[in-house]
């Protein structure tokens, strides 16, 4: 998958449905045809996957030692909720009730898109997310996560 550029607003009607935007439906081509796959997040979020992604993480999950306690774990709470989604007539996608309210996403969302996947976040929370970040300067951060990097080195 090509990488997955942009950052939209949106809002859900009174059952949970949103419509999907039409610059983000042309990056995913497939989509109509396919539908997604939508997941808790990380942070209190949810994430968008193409079935194709998807398909790629539960190979490397199942790659785990399932004896091992700590993976099993993970592999749970990971795919914990997991929901395959289509879009209706109108290109719409529905989201699981219980997803909506471990991300406390109530009616206005921000879509995210990182790399292979779409970050789903409710408004409130993305904003806050930002505003306790702009204190903490980004200059550093990214000092920190990137300047032992060798930017040069191409793979």
């Amino acid at each position: 998958m090509d990488q997955l550029t942009g950052e939209f607003e949106c809002k859900l009607d009174a059952k949970g449905r949103m419509v999907l935007p039409a610059a983000l439906k042309r990056q995913l081509p497939d989509v109509e045809q396919e539908g997604l796959i939508v997941n808790r997040g990380l942070d209190k979020h949810l994430v968008f996957y193409t079935k194709a992604e998807w398909a790629k993480i539960t190979k490397r999950l199942s790659k785990l030692n399932r004896y091992k306690a700590k993976n099993r774990q993970f592999i749970r709470t990971f795919t914990r909720g997991h929901t395959e989604l289509s879009l209706d007539a109108a290109g719409r996608v529905l989201f699981p009730k219980t997803l909506l309210e471990y991300a406390g996403i109530a009616s206005e969302v921000v879509l995210l898109c990182q790399f292979d996947q779409i970050e789903i976040w409710a408004k409130e929370t993305y904003v806050k997310l930002w505003d306790a970040d702009a204190d903490d300067g980004f200059a550093a951060l990214a000092e920190e996560v990137m300047g032992g990097m060798d930017l040069d080195d191409e793979e």
